[in-house]
């Protein structure tokens, strides 16, 4: 299983988790994370008291405040990530300068080079995905999650699943409105250190088609805070 970035005909490009058949990729998280998406009430609650998701990185701290008004699941499936630490050693694994930086897999932890199946580490389960409506557009710093689903220009399709949500996200470099197809689940924007996200988007990559940073960016803790 491996995210793919694929530059489709048109204006729009797609970015996907393409888990290629297989089952996802065995979680290395850290003991009592998630083993499935919350569901609707556990991600009612999961939520009440979650504003905020304040990263350290190994470039500075940023903030993204969490926006669950179209993927309250999506949301709080991070929200439960966080706090269960598991996103603490993994890697921005792609940057794509102008386009997106992204993170989440956790075989990262353990090896942050290029490497057979790097992009494919997930939670060790998946879940649906929940579309963005009108107002949350693919603007800078929109953070969102990747999944599997591809769009044929050819036949106007779909193709790949719909439930292949996971651990990992983007973060938008630049305004994707009009670029990216509405499928990926928005769980808020960047608000605070949008310099740190700059920076992060302006590392050395090993090749610009495959993104990745010649010097790790390593996701050092996230706290979520109530906003209170």
């Amino acid at each position: 299983m491996k995210v793919i970035v694929r530059l489709a005909p048109g204006p729009f490009l797609a970015l996907a988790l393409v888990a290629c058949g297989s089952p996802p990729a065995a979680s290395l998280a850290p003991h009592d994370c998630p083993t499935a998406a919350p569901t609707a009430a556990e991600a009612a609650t999961i939520l009440v008291d979650a504003h905020e998701a304040v990263f350290a990185t190994s470039l500075g701290s940023f903030t993204i405040e969490l926006d669950a008004s179209s993927a309250p699941i999506a949301t709080a499936n991070f929200v439960a990530l966080a706090r269960c630490d598991f996103y603490a050693g993994i890697t921005f694994h792609r940057v794509l300068a102008g386009f997106v930086a992204q993170a989440g897999d956790p075989q990262t932890r353990t090896n942050r080079g290029p490497f057979n199946g790097l992009g494919g580490g997930g939670p060790g389960y998946q879940f649906e995905v929940e579309f963005p409506d009108a107002s949350q557009p693919y603007d800078r710093y929109t953070v969102a999650m990747a999944n599997a689903m591809q769009y044929d220009p050819t036949t106007g399709q779909i193709t790949g699943g719909k439930d292949t949500n996971g651990s990992q996200f983007f973060v938008d470099l630049a305004d994707l409105a009009g670029q990216l197809r509405p499928y990926y689940s928005v769980i808020g924007k960047v608000t605070d250190g949008t310099d740190v996200i700059d920076a992060i988007g302006s590392v050395a990559v090993n090749d610009p088609s495959a993104g990745v940073p010649v010097e790790p960016v390593v996701i050092e803790s996230v706290t979520i805070k109530s906003g209170a």
